[in-house]
């Protein structure tokens, strides 16, 4: 077992600057990639399941290297998990007006 100083100059090492920037920049054409669609003329169901996977993507990036999640402990992993599952239940459950645009369509 490594001791504590030993703990923390690792997760310091795994740390670089470069990461970031590489994540950053990830996060940056994601961006643009949804400003992009917002302007083309796609079906609606397309272009909001293209939208909600760019969201999820983007995310997970924030989640896992600027919330630090990517150095927790599995435990603590699979807790976040579980509770997102839960919350994404429970918006199917009381907000089923969010599916509205499936049957209503966009802009009527």
């Amino acid at each position: 077992m490594a001791s504590i100083p030993a703990a923390v100059s690792h997760e310091a090492e795994s740390h670089s600057k470069t990461q970031f920037y590489v994540v950053w920049g990830l996060l940056l054409l994601a961006t643009g990639i949804e400003v992009t669609l917002a302007y083309m003329r796609l079906p609606a169901l397309r272009m909001l399941t293209i939208l909600l996977a760019l969201s999820v993507f983007k995310a997970a990036l924030i989640i896992f290297y600027f919330m630090h999640l990517k150095y927790e402990i599995t435990p603590m992993r699979r807790m976040l998990m579980a509770s997102l599952v839960i919350c994404l239940m429970l918006m199917c459950i009381f907000f089923p007006d969010a599916f509205r645009i499936l049957e209503m369509g966009v802009g009527r």
